[in-house]
């Protein structure tokens, strides 16, 4: 038996209903499981056409995901778990399986949200004076989302967004700093409904353009075998060494991040294969399941398709994506490499083995099958690197998805095959790489159109036989709206919390609470830490950094990572950049620790998933995965206080990010040794104590601190390299 068999469509999707609530539908007959499939592919249909060929309107696109996303969430989620469970059966009361209260539920949902798109010409006659059936159509909207976040998500984020809602309408009855006028429903409703500050605002914007078309493309290519080829490459890679398929988890989960932004996803994946081979191995369920999450969460950070907080921060810093990926790589790099140090120091200390060459897969033979399935994400990451927009990347990625799982995956003459790939890849470039001017867009579909006529006559009269996967691309067109529904229904409540904060200027007066907190906590530091090693303003700006670091991990125990960091990017991050850091900085270093939220129990999705696939206790398991991202929990205040880690941060020298570079991989395997207990042999309280403070001083900038932490190790590296070489000779025979 062999690690790497091929992924199991089906069996993917199961595991994910299963283990992630966001996707765990319930049962429907017709109509209703026939209207959800439809629904569910125009979506994608809408999102395909408008990366390519133009975005709507701004309110009208908002208007139209929402609908959608609200609508359908009333139809394939349950009030209540126990709906889940039940058989489906149609009645008059619950046509397909759907109870009538929901149908109603989504069409007044709908009809609120369209309503604003609708009246948009007139809005700016009344923005402030809203009219009666504006707040009606607002309130319904409002209560409508709440319960569609909690049908969804669960109750964590709609509580949050009550919260911030009580405290704009009662703002003269809370104390001291956080007092305020106050505002009536009717203005309450006017900001979230009819402005573009609250629920139409950036979080939905984002996810209804970037976000859907990239989880659109990471799902296209997953579904023509690009997931199976980078699995095969990390397991030959990675899989003959000392624990193997641990560290087949960790490259496979970074190359597999490179194409989906979620965690549970990628968990889901990667962790059907590896999972049962690590136990095998001899690794503990809950020690495979933790390897797993802790590097599906990695997903969210890797370019070129990173999680939707990444795409948030295109619209919040006003910076194109290019950037963010170039930011990206190294925290990304940081993220993996603390993982697999720390799964190399317990395969070692435990003794466990590598794959056999009967347990590898067959590289080369992989590669001769799927070498094709690179083609789109070649493209993408050469249309991004180009300077064109990111739609234009995912359409271009996703319409070359589709030309391959169609020429690939037919039977036929294998010459024509190829000829119809190369033939329809040109013209696809031809669309991508043409600069058509002010007709931009109408131009490019015009040779969409004809080219895909012309492909089509091209087919039949090739004489291609047999039947091509169409069903396969439509599938993937549903499964892509799926991973929609969650995540748009966040972004809409998230633009609530966002909204109160300008209602209110809240977000002004946390900032100064925390500056206050941060100066006072500095105060007491500077009593003890040395001036030379920090002056105060850094301590000040080290206090703030844990304070947000803390709270990032504690709203990541109830909500998931998007809706964790637009919060803290409202409220959190300002006081960075009040502080010195460079916005770019201050906004990865609030990205960064959202991650974790997926691996931070009680509510820790990805961990949670791995567990159920290793048999092992999911709190148990949740607990050893964040102790796996301990190695790299440090990165983020690295970053901070050396920005070149990022690349793309002002002030970028090579000096600095050699040194700051050279530091952190040294410092996180020094911490991943001193968790792991184990470095060439056994590591004594005491060597885990010296690793611990000198990962500290080599994980911060700078040369000095750096050679510090370097000496700190000596005494350690000697007494190891001892023990390791007496142990040695006692293995040899006499």
């Amino acid at each position: 038996m062999t690690v790497a068999t091929t992924l199991d469509e089906s069996k993917l999707q199961e595991l994910e209903e299963k283990f992630d609530p966001e996707m765990r539908f319930r049962p429907t007959v017709p109509p209703a499981s026939v209207i959800v499939k439809w629904l569910l592919i125009a979506l994608s249909c809408f999102h395909f056409y408008t990366a390519g060929f133009g975005l709507l309107r701004e309110t009208t696109h908002r208007g139209v995901h929402m609908a959608f996303v609200l609508g359908l969430i009333f139809l394939v989620f349950a009030a209540g778990k126990r709906s889940h469970d039940r058989e489906a059966k149609s009645s008059w009361l619950s046509p397909g399986s759907v109870p009538l209260a929901d149908w109603l539920l989504g069409l007044a949902c709908v009809a609120s949200v369209l309503y604003i798109p609708w009246v948009f010409d007139d809005l700016a006659f009344r923005v402030g004076n809203p009219s009666l059936v504006d707040v009606v159509f607002g309130s319904i909207l409002f209560i409508t989302l709440l319960e569609a976040t909690r049908r969804s998500m669960g109750w964590p984020l709609p509580l949050i967004a009550i919260f911030f809602t009580a405290y704009s309408l009662a703002g003269p009855w809370f104390p001291g700093l956080l007092k305020h006028a106050g505002a009536t429903w009717s203005q309450m409703i006017n900001h979230q409904y009819l402005t573009s500050q609250g629920i139409y605002g950036v979080a939905i914007g984002v996810v209804a353009t970037y976000v859907f078309h990239f989880v659109l493309f990471g799902v296209m290519a997953t579904r023509i075998g690009l997931g199976q080829l980078f699995l095969d490459i990390a397991s030959t890679v990675a899989g003959r060494y000392a624990g193997g398929p641990a560290k087949v988890s960790v490259f496979g989960s970074a190359m597999f991040g490179m194409l989906s932004g979620s965690s549970v996803a990628n968990a889901v994946t990667v962790g059907s294969l590896t999972i049962p081979a690590m136990i095998r191995v001899g690794y503990k369920r809950e020690f495979a399941g933790a390897v797993e999450a802790a590097s599906s969460t990695g997903g969210q950070i890797t370019p070129p398709v990173l999680g939707a907080a990444a795409f948030l921060m295109i619209e919040f810093l006003d910076v194109s994506y290019q950037t963010i990926i170039a930011a990206a790589v190294v925290p990304a790099f940081m993220h993996f490499f603390g993982v697999f140090m720390q799964v190399h120091f317990e395969a070692k200390r435990h003794g466990l083995r590598g794959l056999t060459e009967e347990e590898m897969p067959r590289l080369r033979e992989s590669l001769r099958q799927r070498w094709p399935t690179l083609i789109p994400l070649v493209l993408l990451i050469w249309i991004l690197v180009s300077g064109r927009t990111p739609y234009l990347a995912a359409f271009t990625g996703i319409t070359s998805c589709a030309i391959v799982g169609l020429t690939t995956q037919v039977s036929g003459n294998a010459v024509k095959n190829w000829l119809m790939l190369v033939v329809l890849h040109a013209l696809l470039a031809a669309i991508a790489f043409g600069d058509y001017g002010a007709r931009s867009e109408e131009i490019r579909l015009g040779i969409f159109t004809f080219g895909t006529l012309l492909a089509l006559a091209a087919w039949k009269l090739a004489g291609v036989t047999g039947r091509i996967r169409h069903g396969v691309l439509m599938e993937a067109f549903e499964t892509g709206a799926k991973y929609a529904l969650a995540v748009g229904a966040a972004a809409a409540t998230v633009g609530i919390v966002i909204g109160v904060v300008t209602l209110t200027g809240v977000g002004f007066k946390i900032s100064y609470i925390i500056t206050s907190w941060a100066t006072t906590i500095a105060g007491g530091l500077s009593a003890v830490v040395p001036a030379l090693l920090a002056d105060t303003r850094a301590l000040t700006l080290f206090a703030a950094l844990v304070m947000t670091g803390v709270v990032c991990i504690l709203m990541g125990c109830g909500i998931p990572t998007t809706a964790n960091y637009i919060i803290m990017v409202t409220v959190a991050a300002p006081t960075l950049v009040q502080l010195g850091v460079e916005p770019l900085v201050a906004h990865f270093f609030v990205f960064y620790y959202g991650v974790l939220a997926d691996i931070t129990p009680p509510v820790a999705l990805a961990a949670y998933a791995a567990a159920g696939m290793a048999g092992g206790d999911p709190f148990r398991t949740g607990n050893m995965a964040f102790r796996l991202g301990l190695a790299k929990v440090l990165v983020p205040f690295v970053f901070v206080f050396s920005p070149s880690l990022l690349l793309v941060a002002k002030g970028f020298t090579w000096y600095d990010f050699s040194v700051t570079f050279i530091g952190c991989v040294l410092g996180i395997t020094v911490l991943a040794a001193a968790l792991s207990k184990f470095f060439l042999v056994e590591m004594k309280r005491w060597e885990q104590l010296l690793c611990a403070a000198a990962a500290l001083l080599l994980i911060a900038p700078g040369l000095v601190v750096t050679i510090v932490g370097a000496v700190m190790v000596v005494p350690v590296l000697v007494r190891q390299l001892a023990a390791w070489k007496q142990g040695n000779a006692r293995l040899k025979p006499a």
